[in-house]
């Protein structure tokens, strides 16, 4: 079947894409880990010994950069609900974020024992339907902030991808009533023409 001309904008410009090739060279799952590594050199998201819970997380670039910085010390747990392959210090969990038998599975890996970091990269699957496709993605920000609120300990940080839309500008006010420090990140590796852009939220208020 011939391929539609969006599908053959994509994907050229995803063989073209420099940060895909890059992540080919340097060995990590996708070109995901540049925009986590941009927030890492800007923010300091993450250091030896850190528990951190990767949301949104296959195929697993931010997974292999938190395992690496927080070292043996530390502990990663990803979650998502695609499949994905094992990774060196990464603990996995597939199942759908939205339904609470997942939840009750994070929780007993996670024991009594606070995270440092709750990050998420989870976007949900698009419609090409502006509304359905913002509330949607909305609904899995507030999830990964009730996540957040229940897990960090206290001074905690939160990094969460986000689209600007309705229900941003109230999502924002929520987070800075939550947090002592709250930034808008667009990282270069993120595509220009994209809505997408990072919050990171540090300070946890308990």
């Amino acid at each position: 079947m011939a391929r539609s001309k969006s599908s053959r904008r994509w994907l050229d410009r995803h063989v073209n894409d420099p940060f895909v090739k890059r992540s080919q060279l340097d060995g990590y799952r996708s070109r995901a880990a540049y925009k986590l590594l941009e927030l890492q050199e800007k923010d300091r998201l993450l250091a030896s010994g850190m528990r951190v819970v990767d949301l949104g997380a296959a195929p697993g670039s931010w997974s292999q950069i938190a395992a690496q910085l927080v070292g043996d010390k530390g502990r990663v747990i990803a979650l998502d609900i695609l499949p994905m392959e094992p990774l060196a210090g990464v603990e996995i969990l597939q199942g759908d974020f939205r339904e609470e038998a997942i939840l009750v599975s994070l929780r007993e890996m996670l024991g009594q024992d606070p995270l440092d970091l709750v990050m998420s990269d989870m976007a949900p699957n698009m419609t090409g339907t502006a509304v359905v496709d913002q509330n949607r993605s909305m609904y899995l920000l507030e999830l990964a902030l009730e996540l957040a609120r229940e897990q960090l300990k206290p001074g905690g940080t939160f990094v969460t991808k986000a689209f600007q839309g309705v229900g941003f500008d109230a999502f924002l006010r929520d987070l800075r009533g939550t947090f002592r420090q709250v930034a808008s990140r667009k990282p270069k590796s993120s595509r220009a023409e994209s809505r997408e852009l990072y919050l990171v939220a540090k300070g946890f208020n308990r």
